[in-house]
């Protein structure tokens, strides 16, 4: 009867064991027998491997989504962009022009001439409104003024005599200013 070897068996080489797992066996393939053919049959069984996983992947997500199983085989590989032609995308701007002309009260993307109004001329200003909105802003302005000059008249400060500080200092005399040094 065969004995099932483990890393830690007592008596077992570890790094035998590690040398005999799968996990040290070699990731690569050896490129001296690999012939054009075998790669190319290679790429193709990989490429159908993943396009069976890929559609494995939408019938799990159509799943979530709340459908059935079914309808995700159907599916099959995704759908590439789609391109569309010069001539439908013309018609569809002609479509959009038409909804915003419609929006705007318009018929067939042109103004019709008894619906809308004429354009507005544009409207001037008389002399005497001028003069009026020149003197409320004459008025406005000179009540600003006052108001700043109140606000200024009593924080007005006086100036600090510092100048005669220094002029004091130099002033004094020797015994002075022992006085000040000892007291200190």
């Amino acid at each position: 009867m065969r004995r099932p070897i483990y890393a830690d068996s007592p008596g077992q080489d570890v790094e035998w064991f590690r040398r005999l797992s799968i996990w040290s066996a070699a990731t690569h393939m050896p490129t001296q027998k690999l012939t054009p053919e075998i790669i190319h049959a290679a790429i193709e069984g990989f490429e159908s491997q993943k396009r069976r996983i890929d559609s494995q992947i939408d019938e799990l997500r159509h799943l979530l989504n709340g459908g059935s199983a079914e309808a995700g085989a159907e599916s099959g590989s995704p759908a590439g962009k789609r391109k569309i032609s010069a001539a439908g995308r013309r018609r569809m701007a002609a479509a959009q022009k038409a909804r915003w002309a419609k929006i705007r009260g318009e018929a067939d993307g042109q103004p019709s001439s008894g619906q809308s109004p004429a354009p507005r001329t544009k409207r001037k200003l008389s002399a005497a409104g001028r003069k009026a909105i020149s003197e409320a802003t004459k008025r406005r302005w000179a009540l600003k003024r006052a108001e700043a000059a109140k606000a200024s008249a009593p924080t007005k400060k006086t100036p600090a005599k510092t100048s005669s500080r220094k002029i004091k200092t130099k002033v004094r005399t020797a015994p002075e200013a022992a006085a000040i040094s000892t007291s200190q």
